[in-house]
């Protein structure tokens, strides 16, 4: 006997740390999700609310037993925004622990409030309303943002900048241009998680552990009274469905990558090599050895944490690609990634919006920078086509001679004496010269969503309609 317990005392220790007691301790560890889901206390609150009143409309509760539950809840929901609600890992969840600490207030009633319903479908519902949320806060900062980006735009309708293609200069556009892109992302962002939020809108209380239930219930009431559109239509699916996770967190996940895209660009617009923006301390760090240094550190953060909301969305893809249907324990795995990503993008939304708000364009660095490369010799390749009616892929030669011949003497095409032009095409006149400075270049590209101001102007006010 002796033996025996030295060897079961031997086998717990090497589980090692506070685990190291007993089996318990470390089933009740990792079977209790209390430390994050109470998270979704309201939601569980405002579910059970509408569920007990639907029982006692339904006559399966009486009314005094409503009234009951609906007095403890208050007592309990007060308590929680108090802080002085005592939270308890034996207890598992914030289901259970909201039930005990109803019992104590309220008595008997308490234990009427679970008819009908099992903690699958009320999960299910807790975290939908906790998703919707997520949604709306998630459409109301990127609509911020948007609005920041456009007002930025619109100050810089016509200040010209270097666009790239492979991070080598291409053709001047204008900053306000630009910047009017990343409203573009933000705008297809905003609609995934509008579309997403009406998909989720489904209330699956009263699909019960997994088949339904025999009392007669009226789910269309609860889905109702919880601003839903309506039930779901299968109690299998109600319960083990967490399609409206992966939505949010897919959203959230291309959200982050256009922040992050976003994010880098102010990296490197701010090294001394590029010089095109400023921002102020408030988004900005020094160094502990160097002084001069003054890094970008809120954008390199909001790049860096994208990995964080990828990392939830495999996470969860993971958990769910391989469960039978209906509800299983996996399922708990979901809050976290979905808490932590959730929290991840609203911050860097918001720090985004403020650097964004903050953000100095600095107008000769990038008017210098537009005009390096030989960056209007597209617009000479069409003034070619154009002037001469010659062949686009002949104009196309005849160009990349031209750049050869100025790159041999040092100077940009605009640069390039008449009879150079002409040593190499004949029927060039002086005309040529009215295309190829890069303001002459940005205000020539007319065509609908190009980047001459008049263009960019349009667009900022189409956008400030819509938005």
């Amino acid at each position: 006997m002796a033996d025996d317990k030295k060897k079961t005392n031997e086998a717990n220790a090497m589980w090692g740390g506070r685990f190291a007691s007993s089996p318990a301790a470390l089933m009740e560890a990792i079977n209790a999700s209390i430390d994050f889901d109470k998270r979704l206390a309201d939601q569980d609150i405002r579910g059970s609310l509408a569920h007990s009143d639907m029982l006692a409309a339904q006559g399966i509760i009486g009314a005094a037993d409503r009234d009951a539950i609906h007095a403890g809840l208050a007592e309990v929901r007060k308590d929680i925004e108090a802080g002085t609600f005592t939270f308890s890992t034996a207890l598992e969840d914030i289901h259970m622990n909201v039930e005990q600490r109803l019992k104590e207030i309220a008595g008997e009633p308490a234990g009427r409030l679970h008819t009908a319903r099992s903690r699958n479908d009320q999960v299910a519902v807790d975290v939908r309303l906790w998703v919707r949320e997520a949604h709306d806060r998630a459409i109301e900062q990127i609509t911020g943002l948007m609005r920041a980006l456009v007002a930025l735009a619109e100050h810089n309708t016509d200040t010209v900048m270097p666009g790239f293609t492979h991070l080598q200069s291409a053709q001047p556009v204008t900053f306000g241009h630009h910047l009017l892109a990343y409203v573009e992302m933000l705008g297809r962002d905003r609609s995934r998680f509008r579309d997403s939020r009406r998909r989720l809108n489904e209330s699956p209380l009263g699909a019960a552990a997994l088949a339904g239930t025999s009392f007669a219930i009226d789910r269309h009431a609860t889905a109702k009274a919880l601003g839903f559109d309506g039930p779901t239509r299968n109690s299998l699916d109600s319960v083990s469905d967490r399609d409206f996770i992966l939505e949010y967190l897919s959203a959230a996940s291309i959200c982050a990558m256009h922040l992050s895209r976003f994010a880098e660009e102010i990296v490197l617009w701010m090294t001394a090599q590029f010089g095109f923006v400023r921002l102020s301390d408030r988004w900005t760090t020094g160094s502990s050895i160097m002084p001069q240094k003054k890094n970008p550190d809120a954008a390199e953060l909001v790049r860096g944490k994208t990995g964080r909301v990828y990392g939830a969305l495999f996470s969860l893809l993971t958990v769910m690609k391989g469960l039978p249907l209906t509800y299983s324990k996996d399922m708990q795995e979901d809050k976290e990634q979905l808490f932590d990503a959730a929290d991840t993008l609203e911050l860097v939304l918001a720090a985004t919006t403020g650097m964004v708000e903050d953000l100095e364009a600095v107008p000769e660095r990038m008017s210098a920078a537009a005009g390096a490369g030989f960056s209007t010799a597209t617009d000479l390749a069409d003034w070619l086509v154009r002037s001469l009616n010659m062949p686009f892929r002949d104009a196309h030669h005849v160009t990349g001679r031209l750049v050869a011949e100025a790159e041999r003497r040092g100077v940009g095409l605009e640069d390039l004496p008449i009879d150079a032009f002409q040593t190499v095409e004949p029927g060039i006149t002086s005309d040529i010269y009215a295309v190829l400075g890069v303001q002459n270049s940005v205000r020539s590209r007319k065509s609908f969503g190009g980047t001459a101001p008049d263009q960019v102007a349009t667009q900022i006010a189409w956008w400030k309609d819509h938005l």
